[in-house]
């Protein structure tokens, strides 16, 4: 998407912040839409307009867009630690170690599932974009655990529509700090992208709605250890809904968690991991179930705890 648009102001974008209605209007990040007005490339009513000003319904906007950027390739590299659990012909389920990505996006320079997958020599549906063919969910790159990748076609538009239905059964752990009071219960909060840091989430009143289901599973001197139930699947959903209870994960530091507890669990990220998957298999219609282990670094910091007391 690139050139010259001229276009007046609908009345929903009236009163919001240019980089929030550009955003939703042009279908860009409000980073790339802050970027725009840097450069002078957003006018409105024939001046420079600033990304914090605010729109008004039938004014004029006359936007340049930047030429398009080559579409991100997949790379066949091999992922170190990234674990088969099973495969067949519709599907392709795997262990995610820390530090890869789903699939590769801009700027993303390190390895990637789909980037693995096609090196070990696995093939996976067409379907989707380019860089993200056969994803029908993801991982943060700090995240570990299991997820599924669609391999046959049928098995892609099955598994999107799963996820999107909500009847798969995603299953996390995650160690966080404090004691979430009731010990078992429900988080429901809207969530959004954060209004002034772009690369984080926060909960906002007209966010979209996300729904966390939790129960302590064992309790420590400093932290919980939580099993979570996700209804919905929004970006970062665990990590702002327990930052919002005054309950981060231990070692998420991006949504304020303690950096001394994490430095003495030795715990370089946050401590949630995608523990058991489960749906209807989009080939046979079973109800099939699969289970990862916590990997190395989580054991190690559950047992610092456990020692503790």
């Amino acid at each position: 998407m690139s050139g010259y648009r001229t276009l007046p102001v609908p009345d929903g974008l009236d009163g919001m912040r240019v980089d929030a209605g550009l955003a939703k209007l042009l279908g860009l990040s409000r980073t790339a839409v802050a970027a725009l007005t840097e450069s002078g490339d957003v006018v409105l009513d024939g001046r420079p307009a600033g990304k914090s000003d605010r729109l008004v319904a039938g004014s004029m906007l006359e936007v340049t867009l930047p030429e398009p950027e080559r579409p991100v390739e997949v790379v066949p590299i091999r992922v170190e630690g990234l674990v088969v659990l099973h495969e067949d012909a519709d599907i392709i389920v795997v262990d995610k170690p820390v530090g890869v990505a789903v699939h590769p996006s801009p700027g993303w320079t390190g390895p990637t599932v789909v980037g693995g997958l096609a090196a070990a020599g696995h093939q996976i549906a067409t379907s989707g974009a380019a860089e993200r063919q056969g994803v029908v969910h993801r991982l943060d790159v700090g995240t570990t655990g299991v997820m599924v990748v669609a391999k046959s076609e049928s098995a892609y538009s099955a598994l999107k529509h799963a996820f999107k239905e909500r009847t798969v059964d995603k299953v996390y752990h995650s160690v966080v700090q404090g004691h979430p009071d009731p010990i078992k219960g429900t988080i429901d909060a809207p969530i959004d992208r954060h209004p002034k840091h772009d690369y984080k989430f926060a909960v906002m009143q007209h966010g979209k709605p996300s729904v966390t289901h939790y129960e302590v599973i064992e309790a420590f001197r400093a932290a919980s250890l939580v099993e979570i139930h996700l209804e919905t699947g929004r970006t970062h959903q665990i990590r702002v809904h327990f930052s919002a209870l005054h309950h981060p994960c231990v070692g998420d530091l991006t949504y304020g968690a303690d950096p001394t507890l994490a430095k003495r669990l030795g715990v370089t990220r946050q401590w949630l991991h995608a523990h058991r998957l489960g749906f209807d298999h989009p080939g046979t219609g079973e109800w099939v179930e699969f289970t990862s282990p916590y990997p190395a670094d989580l054991a190690d910091a559950l047992e610092k705890l456990r020692d503790e007391g």
